[in-house]
């Protein structure tokens, strides 16, 4: 791989024209600097062979106490995809890839095994529990999405499957005590898409030394605004990072449903204690 090649991958991540090239460099590497949402698919299938590599590569991520409080639910049903696609705000990609993956945090099967064992299972209501369940679902999931990009498919993740909770644990048939994080889409991308990776915070702007600096931010934010105004206006698109960031959060009403995640965890038996 040439030097040139190298630099413009922290290049398009950073949209740094002084990038300097990396010390060290391998294929794990490219993989991670060229990831990019796909919202078009094609209709070719993700054989179970795949998926099956796709979990096995997730369950190799790191896991608190090796607990594993977290399933996964592979949707492939049309209809099932449709009513999944519906909840999240009908979301047009879920319909067209061939597989849904759906990431729980899991500790249905933990209460099981201390059911079995007459074993109390206290510690499991605590709010710290539940940020395990979240946490490890989320590094199982980033785990597949290499993987899934190693091999020439796409991802994109479904957060909106939040914004209707109960409704997405009644689809699913999930038990008290498994909640639906997010979605995973992943399919064979659509050549013709025409997406491309899009820049990141400088460094400066999340990597602090010893202590952390609020201050400093300021700077390396606005590089970033003008750096990401001219990818959006690249993609022909009239949005200013910082307009979008605060109106997500600007009010409950703008979270789309999941303002009441605390209530929908309680409904799902997470104590959060």
């Amino acid at each position: 791989m040439t030097q040139e090649v190298l630099a413009d991958a922290l290049r398009q991540r950073y949209r740094e024209v002084d990038s300097a090239t990396p010390a060290h460099w391998n294929p794990v590497l490219q993989v991670l600097h060229e990831h990019r949402s796909v919202r078009t698919y094609l209709d070719t299938p993700v054989s179970d062979e795949t998926l099956h590599l796709l979990i096995s590569a997730a369950q190799s991520a790191a896991t608190s106490s090796n607990l594993q409080v977290w399933s996964v639910i592979a949707v492939r049903d049309p209809a099932r995809k449709a009513r999944l696609a519906e909840l999240a705000g009908g979301q047009k990609h879920i319909l067209q890839a061939p597989v849904l993956l759906v990431w729980t945090a899991d500790f249905a099967r933990l209460r099981q095994l201390a059911a079995d064992h007459d074993t109390p299972l206290e510690g499991a209501d605590y709010l710290e529990s539940s940020y395990v369940g979240f946490i490890d679902a989320a590094l199982a999931a980033q785990n597949a999405v290499v993987a899934a990009e190693s091999v020439g498919l796409g991802t994109v993740y479904i957060g909106a499957l939040r914004n209707h909770p109960e409704l997405v644990a009644a689809e699913l048939n999930l038990p008290q005590q498994v909640f639906a994080v997010f979605g995973l889409v992943v399919g064979h991308p659509d050549p013709a898409e025409s997406a491309r990776i899009k820049p990141r915070l400088p460094q400066a702007a999340v990597l602090h030394h010893e202590t952390y600096k609020l201050t400093e931010q300021r700077k390396h934010v606005a590089v970033y605004e003008q750096r990401i105004a001219q990818f959006y206006a690249e993609e022909r698109l009239a949005h200013s990072w910082t307009e979008r960031v605060l109106n997500r959060l600007t009010s409950a009403a703008s979270l789309n449903g999941r303002h009441r995640l605390r209530e929908a965890l309680a409904n799902h038996g997470f104590r959060l204690v």
